[in-house]
């Protein structure tokens, strides 16, 4: 996919968000989780991530029911983006909708476990 194209759908995307990333959204934007400024729907390469903090190299992915046909094309693209120093951290629809703050708090928690191992690479 082209830059330019990526941005485009990108751009598509954000209008159009699902129930769970709007839901999702209002807990991230504006810095609300641990002082992280996340973005949603970043193109990466050749993939667009759901919702991605570029200064914890951290990737949030919301997988749906199409999630379980996809295992193969899944964990290549988790691991493209794994080999640029991301980490990827995936919660199904579901979590998201039933236990928001349970999400919230596994999210807070990898995003400060991660600052640390960072801090400790440098």
């Amino acid at each position: 996919m082209e830059s330019k194209d990526a941005v485009k759908i990108a751009r598509g995307l954000r209008r159009r968000p699902t129930d769970v990333e709007s839901l999702l959204w209002q807990r991230l934007r504006g810095r609300q989780c641990g002082g992280y400024k996340f973005r949603r729907q970043v193109p990466i390469g050749s993939y667009l991530v759901d919702f991605a903090c570029i200064e914890a190299k951290s990737i949030v992915e919301l997988d749906g029911g199409q999630h379980a046909e996809s295992v193969t094309q899944d964990a290549e693209r988790t691991k493209y983006l794994e080999s640029l120093g991301y980490e990827v951290i995936r919660f199904w629809n579901h979590d998201v909708m039933e236990n928001i703050s349970g999400i919230y708090d596994s999210l807070t928690l990898a995003l400060s476990r991660g600052e640390r191992e960072l801090k400790a690479k440098a």
